[in-house]
């Protein structure tokens, strides 16, 4: 079982690495999470979205320094500025955090799709 998830994990990597770089996007790391149901290999949880990997601009890398990124670290790199002890609740994000999280995740749509996001 788990040579045939790592087999799959890879093959899935593989398609949406190849497809974002097309688009200019670089799958820089994902999750891929997996399940059982009556003796069945399922996929079961999103896969290469902002959520669930680190997307990077082509255009933006440079060896050495930490890209601009199309995920949720802009959120995780706010919060580590904060004075919080990571137990729950979590702070409230400001407006402007949550602005330009969300315009990250429709650049890469746009990016990945060729398609402008009807709001």
């Amino acid at each position: 079982m788990a040579e045939t998830v790592r087999d799959l994990s890879l093959k899935i990597f593989r398609a949406g690495r190849d497809y974002a770089a097309e688009r200019g996007i670089i799958v820089a790391d994902t999750k891929f999470e997996f399940g059982m149901a009556a003796d069945r290999l399922l996929l079961i949880d999103e896969c290469l979205t902002p959520d669930s990997s680190r997307f990077w601009p082509q255009d933006g890398y440079v060896v050495g320094q930490s890209p601009p990124s199309f995920d949720k670290q802009f959120v995780r790199d706010y919060l580590e500025t904060l004075d919080w002890d990571k137990t729950p609740p979590g702070p409230k994000l400001p407006a402007e955090v949550i602005e330009k999280t969300a315009a990250k995740y429709v650049e890469a749509f746009e990016r990945l799709t060729g398609k402008k996001l009807e709001e």
